[in-house]
């Protein structure tokens, strides 16, 4: 009677092997520019990140009671908190999490330098940022190593 009890699936048996299983790579996306925000989410997503949106510095720092990133890239200019404090933020309450700052202004990269004051250091990119470049920054972010070349 006990062949009546089905079969686990390869893929889910116990005996596999638990290093195969990896984490995803967590990435919440902030700008004030919806379209950008959305774009660059689904971007990643297509990518196989886990990726979230938020529409400000202050929305990212609310969903971080349920979403956990091991990346933010986010805007530096935007209405209310600025992506710096935004990172400053991150930098005291995930240290583990890496930052991607992008700017449409020049001015903006001699703030962030003046701003944190090596506290910390983000890495930094002028708008427009070319998808190649996201996708990099959040590979180097991979909790489970680098990704095999495809």
């Amino acid at each position: 009677m006990l062949d009546a009890w089905p079969q686990p699936s390869r893929g889910i048996g116990v005996s596999q092997n638990m290093s195969a299983i990896q984490e995803p790579t967590r990435v919440l996306v902030v700008d004030d520019e919806h379209a950008i925000a959305d774009t660059m989410a689904m971007i990643l997503a297509a990518s196989h990140f886990e990726a979230r949106a938020a529409y400000s510095a202050l929305e990212a720092l609310s969903l971080l009671d349920t979403f956990t990133p091991h990346a933010v890239i986010t805007d530096v200019m935007m209405p209310g908190m600025t992506g710096i404090e935004l990172a400053l933020h991150l930098g005291d309450r995930l240290p583990l999490c890496k930052v991607l700052l992008m700017s449409g202004y020049n001015s903006a990269f001699e703030l962030v330098e003046q701003s944190l004051q090596g506290a910390y250091c983000p890495t930094i990119l002028c708008k427009p940022v070319r998808p190649q470049q996201i996708l990099a920054f959040v590979q180097s972010c991979d909790p489970n190593g680098p990704r095999p070349a495809a």
